[in-house]
């Protein structure tokens, strides 16, 4: 009997096992379509083969010349860190006053705010247009990272689950030595949220540095004032067919993601597995 099960929890492993292969392969094909097509020659862009024979780097001194990658790339992390810089403010506070302080209404005002998760955040555009073009910001890229010192529902719901992990008793001996919320929140709970804080940064720096329809909407088709994601669409449509520079592109494009999920993926990693212990 306890040989059945046995075989059973193992075919059962090795199904699972042999999913999530097959998931991994479907998910970094493209990438690695993507990473083969950038070191090859323009001739063999079609090509069956995988690996590039030979490799090349002429792609992408070709694509510096026909666009000013080093300022689309600059736009995109200037446009990003504000993002990533409000929205970390604003969340971690308003996570922080969610969890710890109490006042009437909390929990409806909670619930309202994660209400609005299931609004398309495209519904938003038409109001933001109108309130901008009220301001005079219109061309600017000030619509494009203002909004994130106004808050945000996911990152708010994703500090309000981790502050609700660290003990209330902190806030409580504090109090009783007479710190006031703003030293409880910056002296105790800011610092024990870095895996939190770390996961908020990478979904919002990812969020924002993929954004294509944002800099579309307010943003001219100058490019020394778009982003890197507007650039490549740009791009994509004066030199249709050329893939080995598109790729190039594509590969120069993702790198600032992939550097900073290197350094904070242990972080990136607690934070969502701590963010859902406690309601």
């Amino acid at each position: 009997m306890n040989t059945t099960i046995r075989g059973r929890k193992l075919a059962l492993d090795l199904l699972a096992y042999l999913l999530l292969g097959l998931g991994a392969v479907v998910m970094i094909a493209p990438f690695l379509w993507m990473l083969s097509t950038a070191f090859k020659l323009p001739a063999d862009q079609y090509s069956r083969s995988l690996l590039p024979d030979p490799p090349t780097l002429e792609n992408f001194p070709k694509l510096w010349e026909a666009l000013p990658i080093t300022q689309l790339l600059f736009n995109s992390f200037k446009i990003a860190t504000l993002t990533t810089i409000g929205q970390l403010l604003t969340c971690a506070m308003a996570g922080f006053v969610f969890a710890v302080v109490r006042f009437r209404f909390r929990e409806p005002l909670f619930f309202a705010l994660l209400a609005t998760l299931m609004i398309p955040p495209q519904m938003s555009y038409i109001p933001n247009f109108i309130l901008f073009k009220w301001l005079g910001l219109i061309g600017t890229q000030a619509p494009l990272w203002l909004p994130a010192f106004w808050g945000g529902a996911f990152g708010t719901f994703l500090m309000r689950q981790y502050f609700l992990t660290i003990p209330l008793d902190l806030a409580e001996a504090a109090r009783v030595d007479g710190a006031s919320l703003v030293q409880i929140f910056w002296q105790i709970y800011l610092p024990l949220a870095k895996p939190a804080l770390a996961a908020l940064t990478i979904f919002t720096f990812l969020f924002s540095w993929n954004d294509l329809l944002g800099p579309l909407i307010y943003l001219p088709t100058d490019l020394d004032q778009t982003t890197i994601t507007v650039g490549l669409a740009l791009f994509q449509g004066q030199y249709s067919g050329k893939w080995t520079l598109m790729m190039a592109g594509a590969l120069i494009s993702i790198l600032p993601i992939l550097l900073v999920f290197f350094f904070a993926q242990k972080q990136f990693i607690q934070g969502i597995a701590m963010s859902g212990l406690k309601y």
